[in-house]
């Protein structure tokens, strides 16, 4: 005797990412929402403080982001490892790491044009994700997916790699992460981002192009779905 459809392990594993990427959606869409109302309602002045307004939000969807790992290393998403593990450590890093750790840094317009790009970024992708997952696809949603990162992932680079920049000041004026270690030895926090900051574009050539081969396979597959409808 069959069992139901609910208790197909498919039928499960697809219940949960719909739930999971529905949750990150609404998450950003009210990130995004949030930051247009204020910017429209108080101009530049509210791309000052756009970290207290929403950082909170941003903090968790970014934590509950990294449940994306697990999901691919147990085969419960069909992505790669290690473009998925750049992309989020590049935010974990520039977001609690950068940005949390000095207030001086929450400031900066470059944050609110990181949340943004971000934003725009992850709304796409969860709507596309979420809506494959239940067997719904769109052509223009699919190549929207598949396209929107080419000019926006390079410009978050830029960003990522800016707001460092604009950190380094505050990491030697406040000593933060900086710690002396055993036998004479130590650690200058402004060191390693400055190492981080070339790792950062070399993880950028290489995400870019595994994306651009995913990319490439997506689209040519999509025409093909569409014919045997």
């Amino acid at each position: 005797m069959a069992r139901p459809a609910w208790l197909q392990p498919r039928y499960r594993k697809n219940t949960y990412l719909f739930i999971y990427y529905l949750i990150q959606f609404c998450g950003h869409s009210w990130i995004f929402t949030n930051m247009t109302v204020r910017f429209f309602s108080f101009g530049e002045d509210s791309m000052v403080d756009t970290f207290y307004a929403i950082g909170l939000v941003m903090r968790l969807c970014q934590s509950i982001s990294l449940l994306e790992l697990l999901h691919i290393c147990l085969g419960i998403e069909p992505n790669h490892l290690l473009p998925r593990f750049l992309q989020l450590t590049e935010r974990i890093i520039i977001l609690f790491v950068v940005i949390t750790s000095q207030e001086e840094v929450q400031e900066k317009y470059v944050v609110c044009v990181l949340f943004i790009f971000w934003n725009l970024l992850d709304m796409v992708r969860y709507t596309y994700s979420m809506l494959s997952v239940i067997g719904i696809s769109y052509a223009v949603l699919t190549w929207l997916s598949q396209t929107l990162w080419m000019p926006i992932y390079p410009l978050c680079v830029l960003a990522e790699a800016f707001a460092i920049y604009q950190s380094l000041p505050y990491f030697e004026s406040f000593g933060t992460y900086s710690t002396k270690l055993p036998f004479d030895l130590s650690i200058y926090f402004p060191y390693v981002l400055k190492i981080y900051l070339m790792m950062l574009f070399i993880g950028m050539y290489y995400t870019y192009s595994h994306l651009y081969s995913e990319r490439r396979d997506v689209l040519r597959v999509c025409p093909m779905k569409k014919k045997k409808m």
